[in-house]
């Protein structure tokens, strides 16, 4: 049985390969090619059709590096094709590799209609079924020659990642240009061989439905004539029929398939080209619909969707029509598939502001789940928000990547840091892009652990990353599987049909508590320190341009910029992408980001310098505007006051070199080596530093991981560290109350600045790095005299709590981690937090002292050097701000952490401005005021619990409101929520532990 069993499937491989497949298109005539090159950029449509090509063979290289050619294919059906189905087959130079990753085109007509994309998979273009004969075929092909980065050799270095390096070699062949007779029913025998074989393959050897098939395949291939596979297909798919058409059992696995083109908004490619990848699988899509009535597709990333209606409205008209009929389905609710570690907490916020509303506005439908199949681990913050935006599921893929634990469910309710709870699933199939092989399909059943108390999956189907989306061989697959025995049950349905089913039949799946961390990927919150400090900087920039210009507007009559600020929150939004700020794009990518971070930076500074100027009014009153939402040095937060002085630092020399710098509530001691060896916070009689230990040490480690290099950090990097010691300079800084520090090492120049502010608990570290390492690793560590089994990290409207120690393998795993504005650790009666301005990546580890006392180091991760995508990562002059503060409570960590990132600003005016909100409690922090988006001139307000208790806190206005409600992410009154009283300009408000809230203000 065994030799049969090998044979069959030998004889059906090769069968399938050399005779059936080709047999699909069984006569062709070539098509003759000319093309055009466009210089530069992407034309217009109309000026690519218009343009005048040139004659071109098939064989012919084209295609520069990121270049646009417009081919143009024209001939005649030939008269003895008539009443057959004939198809063009276009194929620019495709090798093996999924679409999206390599040349692709968009088909048109000579009126400008779009009509389909060409890709590796899918290289046909319907010209008539029947033909009559004779008819006239003239196509025009946008074909894009985008470079291959992971080629041959994966993540090998390359200067195809930006056309300034790229070169301008043609990197394609023109393989084929014809129109081909397309047989029907061959193509039918191709996709049932296929189905058959492979789910014999899954079967045990001694199933007899395996063998049952086996048989009936054995049966197919010898009514096939190999010199007349047209003339007896027919006669072979009846040798098929009757194992085709047996049912499953009832107790089968059922998965649910959505049509689906994941599609990076950038990666391996720039921004600009992923506007024509929407473009050309949203015309695919839609043409499938067409073709196909039982089949389904789901497409999110509202920022996508925005561009396809932008820049090819005529695809748009297609695809308003399909989402009208139900079939082509907003997703996700996003604006973009955003990374969600790193984003702070407005702007995850805002994700699904803007993307849910964009749908809304569109098309009237509000979306139900997050959609975030690729997104590099999940922030404990993130539930709370999906909820709090009126959704109420999430669903992703990318935790089956985790390379030490395995994830213990598909199914289950995700608790995040206040306690929400999101009905969350992961698809069993374990990808983004399953093509409906039997191997996937049967993966998922065997996978599935929620066995015996849900039965149903979802498999997203379709070529991804890169686009292209679900093909006619899919869908000819998802038929034949819909109801087979041996196989799970597959049937095409929508997100919210699937997630509505798998809740109603596990209504208590078990639950999850805290980040849903992936263990891979790592590196993501290091790679590419710029893209990372302009989107902390922007996010911060964007609260203050809404709060100056909110309380300006109100207060002055000040001209509130909507149109402004929407749009640039929606670039903002944009280049949290999860393959942009996570810093895994091409050097193209971080390159425009850079420059579109410091024009956003430059047009908000503008609007908040306008608005400050409007409330300061005319006047010599040296004002401080403080953003931050704790007031500081006499000034209250959201207002502007003069400040008080606060004390004197003192610097003085440190006998055994080095200097000592005291402001009467810590004192420092940098020595010789410009290394800190001493923190006493005066106030408490407490050492911060670790005995024999140095702080603000700077860490080299080579860093070269197993494969994908911006992506991950290895964890055997650690084996190997070099402790930079050696300095050049340790000075006095030039205020008399700073030290300036200079070392070298490699091909590097660092210089930092340690200061201690008057009347303030925290040395502040300004770091600049001439950064020219490669595979290397820069980490800023401070050994910390502290005993503590956990420490928190703050995250979206809160934060949560990280074992110190490696108990088990899932705390072991988490050797470099996500936090936004600080970590801080504690004893019981004291604690230490290091507070950043723009870094996320960070590790916390423990050891035993000699002393028996413990050592806590809190690493911070400064700077990378992966050459993969972009082999000039980093390269060049970055600056950052830390700050250690002993002493610190977790809520001084949070006041301390918002400092760090919105510094004062300095004008002289009139005099004070009264803040347009005030709390009365710390542990409330306001994270936004701004006026309504509706342009009602509404007063919105969101703040949230941040200390992880229960607060009593009473908001007060600096206007005349008349009206208050709780409202949602989107600003829509909450039904189920009861308003608090509005008591003239009092509201008082009961808060759980990190519980959001967002208030709208109606004003008087």
């Amino acid at each position: 049985m065994h030799d049969d069993r090998t044979l069959v499937e030998a004889r059906l491989a090769r069968v399938l390969d050399e005779r059936i497949r080709p047999a699909v298109y069984p006569e062709s005539v070539p098509l003759d090619v000319a093309v055009w090159n466009a210089p530069g950029e992407p034309v217009p449509v109309a000026e690519g059709l218009a343009a005048e090509p040139e004659p071109v063979a098939v064989g012919a290289r084209w295609g520069a590096p990121w270049g646009t050619s417009w081919f143009r294919v024209t001939g005649t059906v030939p008269e003895e094709w008539a009443g057959r189905t004939v198809e063009a087959v276009l194929d620019l130079g495709f090798d093996e590799n999924m679409p999206g990753f390599q040349c692709e085109g968009l088909v048109y007509r000579p009126d400008g209609t779009p009509v389909k994309g060409v890709n590796p998979r899918n290289q046909w273009v319907r010209i008539g079924a029947p033909v009559e004969g004779g008819e006239e075929v003239r196509l025009h092909i946008e074909a894009a020659s985008n470079p291959v980065i992971m080629g041959h050799r994966p993540f090998a270095p390359t200067p195809l990642g930006d056309k300034e390096t790229a070169g301008s070699a043609p990197l394609y062949t023109l393989t084929r240009m014809d129109l081909a007779v397309f047989d029907e029913t061959v193509w039918q025998l191709v996709v049932d061989l296929e189905v058959l074989g492979e789910l014999m393959a899954e079967l045990p050897v001694d199933s007899p439905r395996r063998w049952e098939i086996l048989r009936a395949v054995e049966r197919a291939l010898d009514a096939v004539d190999l010199q007349d596979v047209g003339g007896t297909a027919e006669r072979a798919r009846a040798r098929l029929a009757d194992v085709l058409a047996a049912p499953a059992v009832p107790s089968v696995h059922r998965i649910s398939a959505v049509g689906h083109a994941h599609i990076d908004s950038a990666w391996l490619w720039p921004l600009r080209e992923t506007v024509r990848k929407v473009a050309r699988t949203t015309a695919n899509m839609t043409a499938l619909l067409d073709d196909e009535p039982e089949f389904v597709f789901a497409m999110s990333q509202a920022q996508q969707w925005a561009w396809v209606k932008e820049h090819r409205p005529e695809v748009w008209a297609r695809v308003k029509k399909a989402v009208a009929d139900g079939r082509f389905v907003p997703a996700g609710g996003m604006w973009v598939e955003s990374d969600t570690n790193m984003p702070g907490s407005e702007a995850m916020a805002r994700q699904f502001v803007h993307g849910k509303r964009f749908f809304l506005d569109e098309f009237g439908i509000e979306n139900d789940e997050a959609w975030l199949p690729d997104t590099f681990g999940f922030a404990a913050g993130l539930p709370q928000i999906i909820k709090a935006a009126g959704s109420k599921y999430l669903l992703t893929q990318k935790i089956s990547w985790s390379r030490t634990n395995r994830f213990p469910h598909h199914t289950f309710r995700w608790e995040g840091v206040d306690g929400t709870r999101i009905f969350t699933h992961f698809p069993p199939v374990d990808t983004y892009n399953c093509s409906m092989k039997g191997s996937e399909i049967a993966h998922a059943v065997r996978n599935f652990k929620d066995k015996g108390v849900a039965r149903h999956s979802l498999a997203p189907t379709g070529w991804g990353d890169g686009g292209g989306g679900t093909t006619r061989e899919m869908v000819a697959r998802a038929a034949r599987l819909r109801n087979l025995e041996g196989s799970a049950t597959v049937t095409w349905e929508t997100p919210s049909a699937f997630f509505a089913k798998a809740e109603a039949e596990y209504p208590e799946p078990p639950v999850w508590v805290g980040e849903l961390y992936l263990e891979l990927h790592r590196a993501t919150l290091t790679s590419q320190a710029g893209t990372k400090q302009g989107n902390r900087r922007s996010e911060h920039l964007l609260r203050e341009a809404e709060l100056w210009a909110a309380t300006a507007a109100v207060r002055t009559g000040f001209a509130y910029p909507y149109e402004e600020l929407d749009r640039i929150w929606k670039t903002v939004l944009l280049h949290q992408f999860h393959d942009i700020l996570p810093g895994s794009s091409i050097a193209w990518v971080h390159r425009e980001a850079r420059a579109t971070y410091a024009r956003i930076a430059a047009e908000l500074n503008a609007v908040i310098d306008s608005a400050q100027r409007a409330l300061a009014g005319e006047g010599t009153v040296p004002l401080v505007f403080n953003a931050a939402p704790h007031a500081r040095a006499g000034v209250p937060a959201g207002g502007a006051r003069t400040a008080a002085a606060e004390g004197r630092t003192t610097l003085a020399a440190r006998p055994g070199g080095g200097y000592v710098l005291d402001n009467g509530l810590l004192r420092t001691e940098i020595d010789a080596r410009g290394l800190l060896v001493s923190a006493h916070d005066l106030e408490a009689g407490r050492e911060t530093v670790a005995p024999g230990r140095a702080g603000n040490l700077l860490q080299l480690h080579p860093d070269l991981p197993n494969m994908w290099d911006a992506w991950d950090v290895d964890e055997f990097y650690r084996n190997t560290v070099t402790d930079l010691t050696d300095a050049e300079e340790v000075t006095e800084g030039e205020d008399g109350a700073s030290v300036r520090i200079v070392r070298s090492f490699g091909n590097s120049r660092v210089t930092q600045l340690l200061s201690l502010p008057p009347g303030e608990r925290r040395l502040v570290v300004d770091t600049e790095v001439d950064w020219h390492e490669t595979e290397k690793f820069l980490k800023l560590a401070f050994p910390l005299d502290l005993h503590a089994e956990r420490y928190a990290s703050e995250t979206q409207f809160g934060h949560f709590f990280r074992p110190t120690h490696t108990n088990t393998s899932w705390e072991a795993a988490k050797f470099e981690a996500c936090n936004h504005r600080f970590v801080h650790l504690q004893e019981p009666d004291w604690g230490v937090a290091v507070v950043n301005d723009s870094t996320y990546g960070h590790d916390v580890t423990r050891t035993v002292r000699d002393d028996g006392g413990t050592t806590t180091t809190v690493r911070v991760s400064l700077l990378r050097a992966p050459r993969f995508p972009d082999p000039e990562t980093d390269q060049g002059v970055h600056r950052f701000r830390h700050a250690l503060v002993p002493g610190a409570t977790v809520g001084d960590a949070v006041r301390e952490g918002w400092r760090i990132n919105l510094p004062e600003r300095h004008l002289t005016g009139a005099g004070e401005v009264a803040p347009l909100v005030t709390v009365d409690r710390d542990a409330v922090v306001v994270t936004a005021v701004k006026l309504a988006d509706d342009g009602s001139g509404d007063v919105v307000v969101r703040f949230h619990e941040a200390h992880g208790a229960r607060a009593l806190t009473t908001l007060t206005t600096g206007f005349a409101a008349t009206d208050v409600e709780v409202t949602d992410l989107l600003e829509r009154p909450l039904a189920d929520t009861e308003a608090p009283p509005l008591d003239g300009d009092r509201i008082t408000v009961r808060l759980r532990p990190f519980q959001l809230m967002t208030l709208r203000l109606k004003r008087a």
